[in-house]
């Protein structure tokens, strides 16, 4: 059949029941039918599998599609075979399949029945299955999921390198290439590796304008804050991702303690149990699934309202594919990610084990995630940027869905130092990534730069007025302004447009934002908000703090003996009413709870009914207990008078982990006995001169007392000190 004598309105009626095309999907289809190599880049949700699809119903001869998950597979098979009378419409033929059934395949391609053969890249390397595709009529190749080939895309299959000898075998056939992720990079080298550089290009906008995109510092009490944003969103359907395993299931045991439904999925349960999990969450029997990125791949909830990034994802592809499943129906989808630098160094980590050239790959995809994470310009423009689309962060479709538009930093004239930044970029010959040009810039030293000679320059060192991070944040906005351009052949390679050669001739204004700086704060989430926010009820604040005094005083014992300055915060941000709530603050527990917690739960409620305060009486989060076996197995040891280093050693702890274990266990409320141990390092007037600094300190901070013994006693000896302080005279 000709494509001229095509009616695919038509067709598109017949076989999906739509009046209409969607997107690009029209002129892709044509190209198809026209026997053009086509290169398809749309992102998820886009259509992407009707583009070959309805194409391969109405050509004579069968179309191969090579997609690289069984289970994609097996539910595109079964969606076309429901818009087929005939069974044999659309095949597998992967390791799955028993002799019969293979026969079976090949019967129904021989007869003319099939459209559409489903493949796993390795079915296509035997010999057996080359023979026969090379003698049927093929009316074209689809490779789904093309990113596959590359080592820069988010899902490398070293299989899918092979693929353009195998199609080149079959015969002359034309080859459609699609993918939902690709970077500039990752386009050259899909085209590059199937051997089709005269393909037509079809790129969708990767440009999702209901989804409001948000980064959030990950402090020690992040549970909490994802339990609050549950609640606020309650009824509505989500996915927290998280980078392991244990996290998923620990993740999934606080929210159900917490009353929400929510449901563990990774590829370390059963089949039956993450089918079961999946259809769950697909039937709305439960609200949340938190999930490995093994969770996802075909997925087709419309109406996920939000996607939670519990660790920071490896790759900006993941994270543009994973938070993707969020908003598909074009309702509210709201992404959230938490980011600290240690997760990165923890990723980093993970990766110093691999061959070098996977390493570097890795590392400097890793970049671009930090660099999503830490700017402050609208993250739509930058992330779009990476896809290479432009975007007008005025303008443009959902411009004002991020937290970095709706909050903007104060921004800066840095035009002379662009033209700086540029003209040293040109100046190092186009040889440096974006380190060696911010070391250039303020002048450090290391070894590519002596290699080069570059400190020997007179320009090296010409920005050391302004720090590191300061280059780093002009860097990214001038990469997305065009002025500066990643080098696509060696990756990371800055050199300068057209558009900065201009720029360094003529200076135009250029204002810029710094960077964010996440801090990750030593006291849970809530107590960060709190003082970062003003959040905490300063009144309240001001109340606990006076009857602190007062109770302190009644006992004799420094005020921060009752409760620590955190618990007061946390008690004003929460207000509880109740024995149980307040055990359940900062750093209370049950024991401390009923020894001084009478007075302040009454003044809270008095204060609480006096101003009419609406309680948010979800803030109070439940733990799981998980830390209650360690907690149970240092207080019967220490009980036993066990020595501390072999107690650390039976629960693999460092002494660092133990001591802190151990605070935490005295600070609510519950006795620990250490005065055995302290004995074996401490005499009775060192003991003596220590417990006298904490009874007369207003504070129990442990920076202070090393200051104020200057050298005589250790960190470990006061902390150790410090706990048996709080264990004699506050529980």
């Amino acid at each position: 059949m000709n494509s001229s004598e095509i009616d695919i309105h038509k067709e598109l009626k017949k076989y999906f029941g739509f009046n209409k095309f969607k997107g690009l999907q029209e002129p892709v289809i044509k190209s198809i039918l026209a026997k053009n190599n086509t290169f398809v880049i749309m992102p998820t949700g886009g259509g992407k599998s009707l583009c070959y699809q309805l194409p391969a119903l109405i050509q004579n001869g069968t179309a191969i599609v090579v997609s690289p998950l069984i289970a994609l597979m097996k539910n595109q098979v079964d969606a076309i075979r429901s818009l087929s009378s005939e069974h044999g419409v659309a095949h597998v033929l992967n390791s799955s399949l028993t002799k019969t059934e293979i026969t079976q395949v090949k019967k129904d391609i021989l007869s003319g029945i099939t459209k559409l053969l489903y493949v796993a890249p390795e079915s296509l390397t035997k010999e057996e299955y080359v023979e026969f595709l090379q003698s049927v009529p093929i009316s074209f190749v689809a490779i789904d999921e093309a990113h596959c080939i590359s080592e820069w895309g988010h899902d490398f299959r070293p299989e899918y390198r092979n693929l353009k000898n195998i199609i080149k075998l079959i015969g002359d056939v034309p080859v459609i290439g699609l993918t939902a992720t690709a970077t500039p990079k990752v386009q050259e080298d899909i085209l590059k590796n199937l051997d089709m550089s005269d393909a037509t290009t079809f790129k969708a906008s990767f440009n999702r304008p209901n989804l409001y995109y948000e980064v959030r510092t990950k402090t020690k009490n992040i549970e909490s804050d994802i339990i609050r944003f549950i609640k606020q969103n309650k009824g509505k359907s989500g996915i927290i991702y998280c980078l392991s395993r244990k996290k998923v299931e620990a993740i999934a045991e606080v929210l159900q303690v917490n009353g929400i439904s929510a449901v563990p999925y990774h590829a370390g349960l059963d089949a039956k149990t993450r089918a079961k999990h999946q259809d769950m969450f697909l039937m709305e029997d439960v609200e949340v699934v938190v999930a490995t990125i093994a969770f996802g791949m075909g997925i087709d909830k419309p109406d996920v309202r939000f996607v939670i990034h519990h660790d920071i994802p490896k790759s900006l592809e993941s994270y543009y594919q994973e938070t993707g499943r969020g908003g598909r129906d074009g309702g509210e989808g709201h992404c959230l990610a938490y980011y600290s630098y240690k997760d990165v160094e923890k990723l980093e980590k993970f990766m110093s084990g691999k061959p070098v050239a996977e390493q570097e790959i890795g590392f400097a995809l890793l970049q671009e995630v930090v660099a999503y994470a830490e700017t402050s310009m609208s993250r739509r423009k930058f992330l779009l940027h990476y896809f290479g689309e432009e975007f007008n962060s005025e303008t443009g479709a959902g411009a004002d869905m991020d937290d970095n538009v709706r909050n903007p930093k104060v921004k800066v004239e840095a035009k002379n130092n662009v033209k700086l930044l540029l003209e040293i970029v040109r100046d190092t010959k186009n040889l440096y990534k974006s380190k060696e040009i911010v070391y250039t810039l303020i002048g450090r030293v290391n070894a590519m730069i002596k290699a080069h000679r570059t400190d020997s320059q007179l320009f090296f060192g010409a920005g050391s007025k302004f720090e590191e991070r300061y280059w780093m944040a002009l860097i990214r906005q001038v990469l997305v302004e065009g002025y500066l351009s990643k080098d696509i052949e060696t990756y990371g390679i800055l050199k300068v447009s057209d558009k900065g050669l201009e720029f360094i001739k003529n200076p135009v204004s250029f204002m810029m934002s710094e960077d964010h700086e996440y801090n990750e704060a030593e006291d849970d989430a809530i107590i960060t908000a709190a003082k970062t926010t003003g959040i905490a009820d300063e009144n309240l604040m001001a109340m606990l703090r006076d009857l602190r005094k007062k109770v302190a005083k009644k006992l004799g014992v420094p005020p921060f003996v009752v409760f620590q300055d955190p618990s007061l915060e946390d008690m004003a941000l929460k207000y509880p009413i109740t024995f149980d709530e307040l055990s359940n603050v900062h750093g209370v527990g049950e024991g401390k709870a009923k020894k001084y917690g009478n007075e302040f739960i009454q003044l809270i409620n008095r204060y609480v009914e006096e101003n009419d305060i609406i309680r948010p009486d979800d803030l109070v989060v439940k733990s799981t207990g998980a830390n209650s076996a360690n907690k149970l197995y240092i207080i019967q040891n220490i009980d036993r008078k066990l020595n501390l280093i072999d107690i650390a050693s039976g629960k693999g702890l460092k002494m660092d982990d133990l001591i802190k274990e151990m605070e935490q266990i005295v600070y609510s409320g519950t006795k620990l006995n250490i005065k055995y141990w302290i004995d074996e390092i401490l005499d009775d007037d060192q003991q003596e001169e220590i417990q006298d600094y904490f009874m007369e300190s207003e504070t129990d901070n442990i920076e202070k007392a090393l200051k104020e013994f200057d050298g005589d006693y250790d960190l470990d000896e006061l902390r150790l000190m410090r706990i048996k302080f709080i264990s004699e005279v506050a529980n």
